[in-house]
Parts: C-alpha cells; sequence; structure tokens
C-alpha cells in the first residue's frame, strides 16, 4: 500500500483500562505510522487530579509505566508513532516517566512531548456557569479540584512538527488525537472543514477501541461476534480525501462489519448533522458505508462546517465519601424482604441520623441500574440490597455501613453476606470558554 497516499493509524486502548494484547499485535503486525492510545473520560480526568493532589509526581494514568515498557520497544522498532492523553492531570509528568523507562530501555535519543495548557483553573471562577445542573459554580457548594478545556489538533499537531516519536496529552477531545496525524500527513489545512469533519469520523470510529471491533456490539442470540475473548483493536487505512477503510488483523477476534460501524459512528452523537469538537462541527448525517472484505468497511462523505468558537471545560469536584452497603436474601419473598430492609435503613438514617441528603436504594436482581425507576415485578428469588450515599465526612459515612449491617439479626428475616465500603468520589460537571483565552503548551524531553 503507498505510504504517501494512505495512512495507517491504530487504537491502542479505548478507555483508560483497556487490555495491552490487542495493541501489542497490532505494533507487531499492523504496519501502523500512528498508535492512539485514548485514556481519559471524565471521571478519570478527576481521579487524576485528586492523585495528584495527594502526590505532585502522579495525576497520569495508572498503567502508563505497564503500557510504554511493552509499547515503546515496538513502536520504535516499527516507526510507529504514539500519541495518547494517559498524561491526564499531569502530562508533563507522565512524559519525564516515560522518558526514564526509554532510558531503562536502551532506545536513546527517543523524544518525548507533553502537550499542557488543558488545566484552566485561572479562567474559572464562583460566577462560571455550570451547564448541566444550570447554576454558577459557587451554587454547587463543593470544592473545585481542577477545570480542564477539551483542546483540539492545534495543540498537537507543534508536537508532531517537532518530530516527537511519543505524543502525551491531558484534556484533548478524542477524535483530535486520531486526526492529528493525518491531517499532519495529508497535510490538510485547518480550516478546510469538510476534510477535518470526514477526519474527525474516522477518529470517533476508533476512539472506543474494541467497540468498533465487536466488543460492545455483541448481545448474544441477536448479534453474535467471534472469538471475543480475543478481540482485536481496530485500525483505519486512511486515504487523503478522508476516507478510510475500517479493519482489524485477520488473526484477532471479534469482527468489523456495517453493523459495529454504524453502532459507533451514533455512539455519544446528540446531533450526527452537528457534532462539535474542538476542530470542526463534523457532519456524520450522510456517511456512506460500504463492504470492502472480510471485516473491511469503508467509510466516506462525512463532512463539517466551522468550529466551535468556544471549547468545552471538564470541571472536577470533591464529591465526599462514597458510602455502599450491601446485604443478600433468597428464597420466596426475597424481594419483599429486601425493599422492606431498605425502608428500614432510610428511615433510621433519616429520623435517627439526621441524613436529610438523598440516598440510594437498589434491589440488585429485581431494579438497580435506573436507580429503582422501574419497578419491576417482585418474582426473584436472589436479589442483593444495595444503600449507598455521598457522605461528608467519615462518621457519617460509617453510620451508613453501621445501619445495612445490623440488618443481619434486626430483620428483616434471612439476609447474609454483608459487605461494606467507603471509598473517595470525585464530580464532573460541564461549563465553556472562548477558545482565545485558552494557551496550548509544548515541552520536549530526549531519552
Amino acid at each position: 500500500m503507498d505510504k504517501q497516499n494512505t495512512f495507517r493509524i491504530g487504537t491502542g486502548a479505548g478507555f483508560s483500562s483497556d487490555r495491552l494484547e490487542p495493541a501489542l499485535d497490532l505494533l507487531r503486525h499492523g504496519k501502523l505510522q500512528a498508535m492512539v492510545f485514548e485514556c481519559v473520560g471524565e471521571r478519570t480526568l478527576a481521579f487524576g487530579h485528586r492523585d495528584r493532589r495527594s502526590d505532585p509526581t502522579r495525576g497520569y494514568n495508572p498503567l502508563l509505566e505497564r503500557r510504554m515498557r511493552a509499547v515503546l520497544p515496538l513502536a520504535h522498532a516499527a516507526g510507529t508513532r504514539i500519541v495518547t492523553n494517559m498524561g491526564v492531570a499531569n502530562p508533563r509528568a507522565a512524559a519525564q516517566h516515560t522518558v526514564k523507562i526509554a532510558s531503562e530501555l536502551g532506545l536513546k535519543g527517543l523524544k518525548v512531548a507533553a502537550v499542557t495548557g488543558d488545566e484552566i483553573n485561572h479562567l474559572i471562577g464562583p460566577d462560571t456557569h455550570l451547564m448541566e445542573p444550570d447554576c454558577q459554580l459557587s451554587e454547587t457548594g463543593r470544592e473545585m479540584l481542577a477545570a480542564n478545556a477539551y483542546l483540539g489538533i492545534d495543540a498537537i499537531l507543534p508536537a508532531i512538527e517537532a518530530e516527537a516519536d511519543v505524543i502525551i496529552t491531558g484534556r484533548v477531545a478524542d477524535p483530535s488525537l486520531f486526526l492529528a496525524p493525518l491531517a499532519h500527513h495529508f497535510s490538510w489545512q485547518l480550516d478546510d472543514w469538510p476534510t477535518m469533519g470526514a477526519g474527525t469520523a474516522v477518529g470517533h470510529l476508533l476512539e472506543c477501541g474494541a467497540q468498533v471491533t465487536g466488543g460492545y456490539f455483541a448481545d448474544p442470540g441477536h448479534k453474535e461476534v467471534p472469538d471475543l475473548a480475543h478481540v482485536g483493536f481496530p485500525l483505519a487505512e486512511v486515504t487523503a480525501d478522508g476516507s478510510a477503510t475500517i479493519t482489524k488483523l485477520a488473526s484477532s477476534g471479534g469482527l468489523v462489519s456495517q453493523r459495529t460501524v454504524k453502532e459507533q459512528l451514533l455512539y455519544e452523537v446528540h446531533d450526527p448533522n452537528t457534532y462539535l469538537t474542538p476542530d470542526v462541527s463534523a457532519d456524520f448525517s450522510r456517511v456512506n458505508l460500504a463492504d470492502d472484505g472480510q471485516d473491511r468497511v469503508k467509510v466516506n462523505q462525512a463532512g463539517g462546517t466551522r468550529r466551535p468558537d468556544q471549547l468545552k471545560v471538564t470541571i472536577a469536584f470533591d464529591g465526599g465519601l462514597l458510602a455502599e452497603a450491601e446485604v443478600s436474601y433468597a428464597g420466596p419473598g426475597a424481594a419483599d424482604r429486601a425493599r422492606m430492609a431498605g425502608d428500614i435503613v432510610a428511615e433510621r438514617m433519616r429520623d435517627l441520623h439526621g441524613r436529610n441528603g438523598p440516598m440510594r436504594v437498589d434491589l440488585i436482581g429485581v431494579s438497580a441500574l435506573h436507580a429503582s425507576a422501574v419497578d419491576y415485578p417482585a418474582t426473584a428469588e436472589d436479589v442483593r440490597l444495595r444503600c449507598a450515599l455521598r457522605a461528608s465526612s467519615q462518621a457519617e459515612a460509617e453510620l451508613l455501613l453501621w445501619e445495612v449491617e445490623a440488618l443481619l439479626c434486626c430483620g428483616p428475616a434471612a439476609g447474609g453476606g454483608y459487605r461494606g465500603h467507603i471509598t473517595p468520589s470525585v464530580m464532573t460537571y460541564s461549563a465553556l470558554v472562548d477558545r482565545a483565552d485558552v494557551v496550548p503548551g509544548l515541552e520536549i524531553f530526549t531519552a
């Protein structure tokens, strides 16, 4: 395949804790020019800030060490550039640690770039408007941990132009991680909105890893996927006009079909006509798909219009302590006994302990995933009661665990298998800032 006319780019991770071996297989056999590890979501970013607060040298993806030790030698041998947002809340420290790993592996001269500037705490104040709760920041009553803007390819391209072998970012829009190497390779103009939209479609299809190769698609009896235990990660063969063929290694499990591609194309897209990113207002509404052989789907005719004047911002807050406690009930009437137990805990937390805030009471096995919004028929004979709340203090959290454990003797009948946890929690809300106020940065480190 003509290297100048076709760019091969693959996915190394689709979320923070994704598997490693499919990425290594792609590096060995995929003949890739670039591989992207997409590892940041809103919660992982917030937890990264929490971790950096306790240790200024941390705050990046916990799997960075394991991944880089395995990936760097293969990428170096294959000539594959690595682009990743594993820097999370501390891309500079992640880049420095990667250089240390490269030196230990004998990869002398390896260049690692840290893309910064997404943390914009200085632009956020008490009057900042939060979109989801539709209120000012000061009205949340919570401590802000940090605020990060979604950067685009204009933050990544300088690192590619500096010939960095590994590019580590913090909060960058997921498709931008893929779009930047494509735009650089084909010399796309950043205001060529239809082509930016086409490249964004490729990035969006690849960004979630195995979701487009059958992972999240699989549903036994309805949507069969072969060898899901060894599902492979996707790669794209991209041409100069932004058209692409989505495929995978023939040796890997999973599948690529028009159905898997359609599901991923619409994933998290509220308006296919106007999918807003920092790089373009992408238009997926006229995308055309065509089979191109086994596990090969051609994608073209995505488009786009002018990029937004504002950037989305994730603002992370300390969510207090999350207290969770569970007890199981089994046999005839299990659901009724579990429901009674939940009512008892709620009543005691309110009347004896003065708990006025919200509390989750879920009957796992009857109704749980939708916050008990649906009252399913109480026919289950194997039910687990789960009580949970956000506590403002350790003492308040411990009260919930105490009350749930006390059910074992205080009734109702036949409760068992108690387990309780208290963990730190985070919350995130979104805001908008003017693009002109956000200034990306770049640092280069060499092994």
